[in-house]
């Protein structure tokens, strides 16, 4: 199978002998999991598409994928050849996959939709059958876990990297007492944990088993008087002297066969249990709705409790972004003088230098995402994939290169967005610089009552945008881990209409943006800090504290966009940056380091 338009026909000829009249993959794992394995990347390996958020449908006479407006250029570039029919979501006029399904299928009475459900979430299969109600037809949802296994012949195993455990500020026990205290709450008997973060952030445990995300593939079954950690997937004699494992027989944890979870489910009838619908694969609730096991549905009480960060993972992720500030600073400023001694860069050139300085820090991970690092052109895809090697874009005089990276550190994650000149720009570039600069400006500087959630917050980085009839089409901020998942939830800045509030101790990214196909990207990003302001006879207030600390370049802004008060918060931003920074760094980026930060006086009147 050499080509993905060959893959696919294969997949065909797979449904006709199964007699399927679709298949549907989601792209995730059997976990939910934004970042899978590599052994669940099945939409790279069927189609040739990269991104991170896809779903895909085959038919007889149709191949769908299915992304949002972060991928729309890059899935019409990769998708070229396959056969595949790009279906674009997050536009006015969208029609999702049960709809799709619904009206495709609309004169078949029964159709034969076929899914790897350990792939699959739940409620999506939900979505999939309510979308048929309205027709009167009533699909059969036929479940084959690993089906493509069938064809892939080389796919990866399951991974089982070493785990350890981390100092979290907060016990393994205590946390594990706040799930009994909730399911009890819930008159339920016990808890399933099937998403990769919330099971690594209550057992205060990591290890490497998906890329850049330093997590365990796992499950984790809470009862009353038990607490059983689905994990092996290979034997082991003596888990508690193994290196791969981190006493994991404390607080009652047992460490059990990863591939066991679905027979000790089988023999809980009677059991109510809860799980989050979102992340629970249809696999295991179909096992369970057979077993006589209940399931009581809603959301996980572990994403709020791990996105509202103690005092040690607070001052964790500090340290965590001076170290990874000095790495920034090191690497801009090299890129400068780099650029300007007339120096042959690629962009994957830049990538690897930032990963080698980031590298010198202490307790580094490694990156917390693959750093999309573009000059020009490639910077108008929010999701760029950086060519390696020979094939990468070489860095050029003028315009402007963007660089969107992160770390992993062992006390907390990083992510960083920079757009910087590397010479003369158009009046264009530098105006979508300055208005994208004002829009991050003014979200940072937000005060705000307790209670607000990011969906009110979401028109301030716009608004400048938008006075100028210009937007993007991502969310504005989401939720990091403390050395964690880079994206978390459940607090966000977007516009769809996220009701859960920010709270004091939540983090959040900053990154408004501006893309021009063809011609250039701009995109400024920091890490908040949700910080207690105080009360007063209007209520409780809130704001942002800066945790990423790395200038702005100031050379392109256009005088009379940046007002007052958002010039005096950059100069401050800027002093704070200094300050921590340049006791830090050798004299000579120190002095580039003064220089970048020096006060500006070009805001309007």
């Amino acid at each position: 199978m050499n080509t993905y338009a060959e893959r696919i026909g294969f997949l065909r000829s797979l449904m006709r002998s199964r007699e399927w009249d679709a298949i549907i993959l989601t792209g995730s794992d059997p976990h939910g999991s934004e970042y899978p394995a590599e052994r669940y990347k099945q939409i790279r390996w069927l189609t040739g598409f990269t991104g991170e958020a896809a779903r895909l449908v085959v038919t007889e006479d149709h191949a769908g994928l299915w992304t949002d407006t972060r991928y729309f250029i890059q899935a019409a570039e990769q998708l070229q050849g396959s056969g595949v029919e790009l279906h674009k979501t997050r536009v006015p006029g969208q029609i999702l996959i049960p709809e799709w399904l619904a009206g495709h299928f609309s004169d078949s009475p029964e159709p034969v939709l076929a899914i790897d459900g350990t792939c699959t979430s739940k409620g999506f299969a939900d979505e999939v059958t309510a979308a048929f109600e309205p027709t009167g037809n009533s699909p059969a949802i036929v479940s084959a876990p690993d089906f493509l296994s069938l064809l892939w012949t080389d796919r990866p195993p399951i991974p089982q990297t070493p785990i350890y455990t981390v100092e979290s500020g907060t016990p393994r026990s205590a946390k594990l007492e706040m799930l009994r205290d909730f399911f009890r709450s819930k008159e339920c008997d016990g808890i399933l944990l099937s998403s990769l973060d919330e099971i690594a952030w209550t057992l205060n445990v990591r290890a490497s088993d998906i890329e850049y995300n330093p997590m365990v593939i796992s499950y984790l079954l809470v009862t009353e008087d038990a607490a059983s950690w689905f994990v092996l997937k290979e034997p082991v004699e003596d888990p508690d002297s193994d290196l791969t494992f981190a006493r994991v027989s404390e607080d009652g944890v047992s460490a059990e066969p990863y591939e066991s979870l679905e027979d000790v489910l089988s023999a809980s009838g009677g059991l109510r249990l809860f799980a989050d619908s979102s992340t629970l694969n249809w696999q295991l609730a179909s096992v369970m709705e057979r077993s006589g096991v209940t399931v009581v549905s809603g959301s996980s009480p572990v994403g709020l409790a791990k996105a509202i960060k103690n005092s040690t993972e607070i001052e964790g992720m500090r340290q965590a972004h001076i170290r990874d500030g000095v790495a920034m600073v090191r690497f801009l400023c090299w890129l400068e003088k780099a650029v300007r001694a007339d120096r042959i860069i690629s962009e994957w050139d830049a990538s690897v230098k930032l990963q080698q300085l980031r590298s010198l820090g202490a307790s580094y991970q490694g990156e917390s995402f693959e750093t999309i690092s573009a000059w020009g052109p490639g910077a108008a895809l929010p999701h760029y994939v950086t060519p390696q090697g020979p094939e990468a874009p070489l860095l050029q005089d003028h315009g402007l290169y963007l660089n969107d990276s992160g770390g992993q550190y062992l006390d907390g994650t990083t992510d960083i967005t920079r757009t910087v000149p590397l010479g003369d720009c158009t009046e264009l570039e530098k105006e979508d610089y300055t208005l994208v600069l004002k829009g991050h400006i003014d979200l940072a500087m937000a005060i705000f009552p307790e209670g607000t959630p990011g969906c009110r917050l979401d028109a301030l980085a716009r608004g400048p945008l938008w006075r100028r009839m210009r937007n993007f089409g991502h969310g504005t901020g989401h939720g990091v881990g403390c050395f964690l998942g880079v994206h978390e939830g459940p607090q966000d800045i977007r516009q769809n209409l996220n009701p859960v509030p920010f709270e004091p101790g939540m983090i959040v990214s900053d990154e408004p943006g501006i893309y021009r196909e063809g011609l250039h990207g701009v995109r400024h990003e920091n890490l908040l800090l949700c910080v207690d302001l105080g009360s007063n006879e209007f209520g409780r207030w809130l704001c942002f504290e800066p945790l990423t600390l790395c200038p702005f370049d100031t050379s392109i802004l256009v005088p009379g966009i940046l007002d007052r008060e958002e010039t005096e918060w950059l100069d401050n931003y800027h002093r704070k940056v200094y300050d921590t920074l340049s006791p830090l760094l050798d004299q000579e980026t120190a002095s580039w380091l003064r220089q970048k930060c020096k006060k500006i006086t070009i805001f309007a009147d």
